[in-house]
Order: structure tokens, then sequence, then C-alpha cells
């Protein structure tokens, strides 16, 4: 529920200080409707909804309303031998209590399951104490991580509102991503292309929760940020220019998060 004009001014918020250090973010889009994609590991998928189904097609290989068609291998179509049910397997039913009332299909649960997780709470102090992690955040913007790792956004209107409970309209959501692709550079490349996302390009990872992973950006390390071609080298470059016990507030306030 970040709308577009948020996401495309925060892309031009700074722009002088970004060029500087050489950080030239841009959204992905749809290709059907040209609006902001933001969802994935090159921000390729627009919604939940899609996030959802395609998983319940990719993973599980369930068909759904939205890939109501069996997946075949190698381009072609499987064989009518593995077509055993009704396709689509997953649907919203219109038959509970004699029609009055609708099923949501399990997809659809599922993406409202999503929307509905809360944000983590970051801790005040671990690691390392409150006055690190507070000196780690200042380090973390003065370096120029917040640049690329956007604090927070606020979303929009969002339908999903209540009378009894707060919805999602107004929500302070503090990702520290700006939803855009980077390039990475040639150590991360992976020669995938998803919409406009070519292939060293990936969407900024959002860092909320990632105190609570054992591995982030593959060995979890700062430098993969770095290599050649990469937007984060002036960032990088920032990075090893502090001093030890800097290095260390910085690294303790995401594992704040």
């Amino acid at each position: 529920m970040i709308d577009d004009a948020t996401i495309l001014t925060n892309m031009q918020a700074n722009l002088g200080h970004k060029r500087q250090l050489g950080i030239h973010g841009t959204p992905n889009r749809s290709g059907n409707d040209g609006t902001i994609t933001r969802f994935g590991w090159k921000a390729q998928n627009k919604s939940l909804i899609m996030v959802s189904h395609e998983a319940y097609s990719v993973e599980i290989g369930e068909t759904n309303q939205m890939f109501p068609q069996k997946r075949g291998f190698g381009g072609n179509p499987p064989p009518a031998t593995c077509i055993f049910n009704a396709l689509p397997e997953d649907l919203t039913n219109y038959t509970v209590n004699g029609g009055t009332e609708l099923l949501p299909s399990d997809d659809d649960a599922f993406a409202t399951f999503m929307r509905f997780l809360d944000q983590p709470t970051p801790s005040p102090t671990d690691p390392g104490g409150a006055t690190s992690i507070a000196n780690g955040r200042q380090n973390f913007i003065n370096a120029g991580c917040a640049l690329c790792h956007t604090p927070s956004m606020t979303t929009g209107k969002s339908a999903f509102d209540t009378t009894s409970m707060p919805g999602l309209s107004a929500v302070q959501a503090n990702l520290f991503s700006g939803l855009l692709l980077h390039h990475m550079g040639s150590g991360l490349r992976d020669d995938i292309s998803q919409g406009n996302a070519g292939p060293d390009q990936f969407r900024t990872a959002p860092l909320w929760g990632v105190g609570q992973r054992l591995f982030f950006l593959h060995g979890g390390r700062i430098q993969q940020h770095a290599s050649q071609g990469s937007e984060a080298n002036g960032v990088i470059r920032r990075f090893n220019g502090l001093t030890d016990s800097e290095k260390q507030d910085l690294i303790n306030f995401p594992r704040s998060l």
C-alpha cells in the first residue's frame, strides 16, 4: 500500500548526494499497466496476490485463478495423463451455504495473511546496548546506507480498513528499503532478467527483521555489496573509512531491527 508517488518522491530525494556516491536507483514496472512492482529479489511482482498465486503454482504445483494451467518442463506443457483434476484446482468457492457466502481460495487467504503480518519491533538495547545502536543508526545514515535502505515510508489509503481495528492506511512502514532496483555488479550478477531488472540488478532488500535472520544477502556480509559495477561501492568506501568501533556500532544497528 505504499503508492507509486511515494516511491518516486523518495527516489528523487537527496539526488545530488546519491549521484556523488554512484547511486542510480530505478523502479521495476509492470508490463501490463506500467505501475511500480515491488516484491521479490528483483521487485518483479506487483502485489502479494501475485506472490501468493505464483508460489502456489511454482513451489507447490497447484493451479489457481491467476495461474490456471499445469506447469510442464523445458517450456513444454505437461502430458494429458498428468492432469487428473479439473482446473484451476484452487478457486473461490461460490457454493458455501447455498451460494449466499463466498469462501476465498487458499491463495487469496494466504495473501490476506501476509498483508496483516505486523512489522518487527526493533530491540532498544540488543546487541551492544542503546548507545551503540543509536550511534550505529547515525553511522548508517552518515555512510550513505540509508540512501538506498530508506528507513521508512508511509502507506496510502487502503481498502483493508475496518471500524473495529486498525487497517493498512497511513501506516509508517519501517522497511529500510526504497523498493528500487540497483546495479550490484559482477559479484552478485545472476544473469536473470525479470521485468525491467537486468542480470545484476536487485531490489534494495528490506532490513526490517534482519537481526532475526541467520543469513542475509547470501553470505550475510556487507562486503558482498562491493564488486565491479556495484552502486554500493561509494558507500562501502565510507564504511571502510570508519573506525573499528564505529563499524561495530553500525553493524549492531541493523542487528537490532
